[in-house]
């Protein structure tokens, strides 16, 4: 299903974000006050358009409220960061995500409105120590401080045995909610799903799980 989002702030998340979500098949809006950025944005987004977010009357001209999401990523103006999120969720936006670059930026922008604060450059480190304390991590989306889906090679141990005789949920509490066969990937698999070689699994659980089994 297509939807709208505008990224607000074109720098590298900025435009690396748009461009993810237009590469995706999204419409995407992308809004900068720097006429250069947005030049450079314009083969990266749906649409570009030079605008101060700042400004209450610039936001509705772009029909700002009409968005599904809109995402502010400004890099180092905090100030403008905030008062962007605080219009947004006063002109009606139902979604605002919102870039910080530090925990205190992060609780203004989380009290003015934002439904979802991220914090780019902490959630990367995190992501890189974590894969390579666990090598057979693939890749990883944390749903909550307890839970996350992984994407975890198989061990040789576990190769040629069904997803019922391995039991993961019995044994390690956790389910298999994909098998990816190289550039094949089986969604919801069923119990008698041969594991081979070079399998990786998709599995969902609880942290302490999912580390215990990728580091078989």
């Amino acid at each position: 299903m297509v939807k709208q989002y505008a990224v607000i702030g074109l720098g590298r998340f900025g435009i690396s974000l748009a461009g993810s979500l237009f590469g995706a098949g999204q419409e995407v809006l992308g809004v900068d006050i720097n006429e250069e950025r947005v030049e450079e944005a314009q083969s990266a987004v749906t649409h570009a358009v030079i605008a101060d977010s700042t400004d209450p009357e610039a936001l509705k001209s772009i029909g700002i409220r009409n968005f599904d999401t809109v995402i502010v990523a400004i890099g180092n103006d905090i100030q403008a960061s905030i008062l962007t999120v605080l219009l947004l969720k006063e002109l009606g936006v139902k979604k605002v995500i919102a870039k910080a670059i530090n925990k205190l930026q992060g609780q203004v922008l989380d009290k003015v409105g934002a439904d979802w604060v991220i914090f780019p450059e902490r959630d990367m480190g995190e992501r890189v120590a974590h894969m390579l304390l666990s090598p057979n991590v693939l890749n990883f989306i944390e749903l909550s401080k307890e839970y996350s889906v992984e994407e975890i090679k198989v061990p040789a141990s576990m190769t040629n045995q069904s997803l019922r005789e391995l039991d993961l949920r019995a044994r390690y509490n956790l389910s298999v909610i994909a098998i990816r066969h190289g550039r094949n990937i089986n969604i919801s698999p069923s119990p008698d799903e041969i594991i081979e070689e070079g399998d990786v699994l998709v599995v969902i659980g609880g942290n302490r799980d999912l580390e215990r089994f990728a580091n078989l």
